[in-house]
């Protein structure tokens, strides 16, 4: 094929694209699909991906990982099948620009980047966004609160609710966080305090409030929010399908660009769907500009100085340590509690070994090179965090 009917032939695909994007009633916003992984099986990920269509005209999906027979009317990026291929196809292919955003079932956000839930409330049918569901906003339990509560109100805001009611779930340190955003309304920042259907209201929520759907977002920590997650998405089937619900949501954090959202290896077909869905709807609205203009209104009305209260006091002085040389992380280890994390980290940096801490969908990782891991869990294991 000579030049010209290379051109002709680009010409006809890119006009065939328009005709087709003209005939759905405007352009579509491709998302890729983890399509490896599942508890339920593949063709469960596939089902999620050909329904996400069927609902939404506007939105195209790239199922990620090897092809299924029966789903070749699907688009692919083949893989071997194995997690970690796929992981590294769906990267390359944010990375390139042939996605706008993924679905995934497993991601190691870094720690500050957290992911935005939504789940369906019983009482009265409404939606209601879980203020965080993965990967974690910070190490400080408040601050990350705080945090999940801005990033819960960018998330709302791209899926196209333009003042979302902000209510704080009834746990420790909910006071401390709703006084800060508080502080954050006297100094400017534009946020509309949900009210609880308790008689004596408030926006500090309760059981009840979760039912009815009182907040469009609920501030929650990222530990409780995954529970959260999962009791709304399957207590209709008994707990191993996640029948309801948009998933672990998209991921937001200050800096972050990337729209990747969470589902879990128990979703089922209708969560997958809506999971793309609300994914697709992120992409579209550009969630990390809306994260970023959120973020910036704060800092105005003195979000860091607020966080810089709820830093927990030094007792003793420590020296620091000082990370080695870093080297790519391709394996990962579980196991370590939240609240160590860090500490963990600093440990093997004295060893002599690189490592980074996130937070993946079951809780906090430490990511290592592979080469080292029978020397890490030597470490971990003598300095009891395993």
């Amino acid at each position: 094929m000579d030049n010209n009917e290379n051109v002709k032939a680009l010409i006809g695909e890119i006009l065939g694209e328009i005709i087709e994007e003209a005939k759905d009633g405007g352009k579509k916003t491709t998302v890729g699909l983890m399509a490896y992984g599942s508890e339920l099986g593949q063709e469960e990920l596939c089902r999620g991906a050909r329904l996400a269509m069927q609902n939404n005209p506007l939105v195209k999906v790239i199922c990620i990982g090897p092809k299924l027979d029966g789903y070749e009317d699907l688009q692919w990026i083949e893989t071997s099948a194995d997690e970690h291929a796929v992981s590294a196809a769906m990267e390359d292919a944010i990375s390139c620009g042939t996605i706008a955003g993924a679905v995934a079932l497993h991601y190691p956000f870094p720690v500050g980047v957290t992911t935005i839930g939504k789940v369906f409330t019983p009482a009265k049918g409404k939606p209601c966004f879980i203020a965080s569901s993965t990967g974690t906003a910070s190490p400080v339990r408040t601050e990350a609160m705080l945090r999940n509560a801005i990033y819960g109100i960018a998330a709302a805001k791209s899926a196209g609710i333009a003042a979302p009611s902000v209510g704080v779930l009834n746990l420790d340190g909910a006071q401390t966080v709703l006084r800060a955003l508080q502080k954050l309304k006297e100094n400017g920042y534009d946020i509309k305090f949900a009210e609880s259907i308790r008689k004596d209201g408030g926006a500090i929520l309760r059981g009840n409030d979760l039912l009815a759907g009182a907040a469009d977002v609920c501030v929650t920590d990222t530990l409780t929010g995954n529970v959260l997650m999962k009791l709304f998405g399957a207590w209709t089937t008994g707990g191993d399908y996640e029948a309801m619900g948009w998933g672990y949501g998209p991921s937001v954090g200050e800096g972050w660009n990337k729209v990747i959202s969470i589902i879990s290896r128990a979703s089922g077909a209708p969560v997958i769907a809506s999971a793309i869905a609300l994914n697709a709807a992120s992409a579209k609205n550009d969630l990390p500009a809306t994260a970023a203009r959120e973020i910036a209104a704060a800092k105005r009305a003195g979000l860091n100085e607020l966080i810089e209260a709820m830093q927990p006091k030094q007792t003793q002085t420590e020296d620091d340590v000082k990370a080695p040389a870093s080297e790519p992380t391709d394996e990962e280890i579980h196991g370590v509690d939240v609240l160590e994390i860090e500490n963990a980290v600093k440990t093997l940096w004295k060893a002599g070994i690189y490592a980074e801490s996130s937070m993946g969908c079951t809780g906090p990782v430490i990511k290592f090179a592979k080469k080292n891991e029978e020397k890490v869990k030597e470490v971990l294991k003598a300095a009891n965090y395993l």
